[in-house]
């Protein structure tokens, strides 16, 4: 059977209730559309009877393809399953608790047809507490800002891809809601538009304050990675010269204080300490910066890992493809 050209990905953890609904609302909406299609369940280690509902829906529907979990491994290894484990040129992420709305896979999928490669929900009128919604608008205000990726809802699941700038993305931690992000870094094209958001029908939340913070630490990594994974050097040493210009600082007011009344001694002065201090850390930050710059290329160069990502090469008409060490085709002219 050939690949689809869509895969419709669904997280699932104890949601038993929704997937009869989720999945004949599914199927009801994929089969108007004119195109192949795959459902593709990952269920994250469920002990309410969700395994057990998946495997009977897949046995009645031969689209229909479930990665089960041995344990609850997160939303983010469910995500990197769905990549993996899915065949699709395009895909649609979403929730299986029925909040997203299969109704609005068309509008995704029209957005990719106007040249898009990301297509990302906004979930602008959310059917969620308080306690939930106002600290993920301060997240995605701060993430927005911290990674240039203006969107409003990096927190929603029902985004569309295509496959090409997601399928090298490895994920750890909370890093699913960052994949805009990771798709950005090659140059992808992103669409963001309004999706319906339903208030749940049955079962209970799976989010949790917690996550908040693992979301800033995250953020961190991911900005790191982003502005200096090819360069750490700078990032070290910038943070190294303003420890040092700080030291400076420091130290010349105590050569101040040394030279006018009352001439205090300067082992007495808590600033020289300081001044000394902050010279160490500086040129600790500076040798961590030639560690990473070492570990990075040994990184890139050790695995063949380009610096860079090539949509497209015109022109030559015998250039040919072939595979790269990387897993992306390299394109290569001759003449």
């Amino acid at each position: 059977m050939p690949a689809p050209h869509l895969s419709v990905i669904v997280l699932v953890y104890n949601e038993v209730e929704s997937l009869p609904s989720l999945h004949a609302e599914l199927g009801s909406v994929l089969k108007q559309l004119d195109t192949t299609y795959e459902i593709v369940f990952i269920d994250d280690g469920s002990r309410d009877g969700s395994s057990e509902k998946l495997a009977q829906i897949a046995r009645d529907d031969r689209r229909v393809r479930v990665v089960t979990f041995r344990r609850n491994f997160g939303q983010t290894a469910a995500v990197q399953a769905g990549i993996d484990h899915s065949e699709g040129d395009v895909l649609i992420f979403m929730d299986g608790d029925l909040q997203n709305d299969p109704h609005d896979i068309p509008k995704l999928l029209a957005k990719l047809d106007e040249g898009f490669d990301v297509a990302s929900g906004w979930r602008k009128n959310r059917h969620d507490d308080a306690s939930r919604v106002i600290p993920s608008k301060i997240a995605n205000w701060i993430i927005a800002r911290v990674t240039g990726v203006p969107l409003h809802d990096f927190g929603c699941t029902l985004k569309a891809y295509r496959r090409e700038v997601i399928e090298d993305v490895k994920l750890y931690g909370e890093m699913h809601r960052f994949i805009p992000v990771y798709a950005s870094w090659v140059g992808a094209r992103i669409a963001e538009l309004e999706v319906n958001h339903r208030e749940r029908a049955y079962g209970r939340s799976k989010y949790s304050l917690s996550r908040t913070s693992r979301v800033l630490l995250d953020l961190i990594t991911v900005k790191l990675l982003g502005s200096y994974s090819t360069k750490p050097i700078y990032f070290f040493g910038f943070a190294a010269f303003g420890l040092w210009f700080l030291s400076f600082v420091s130290a010349l007011i105590v050569v101040v204080q040394k030279i006018l009344p009352p001439h205090p001694y300067a082992h007495d002065n808590p600033l020289l300490l300081l001044a000394v201090f902050l010279a160490i850390v500086g040129v600790q930050f500076i040798l961590m910066g030639l560690l990473a710059e070492l570990s990075i290329r040994t990184y890139h160069e050790s695995q063949g890992k380009s610096v860079y990502v090539v949509r497209q090469v015109t022109g030559h008409a015998e250039a040919e493809a072939e595979p790269a060490t990387n897993g992306r085709h390299a394109v290569r002219s001759r003449g």
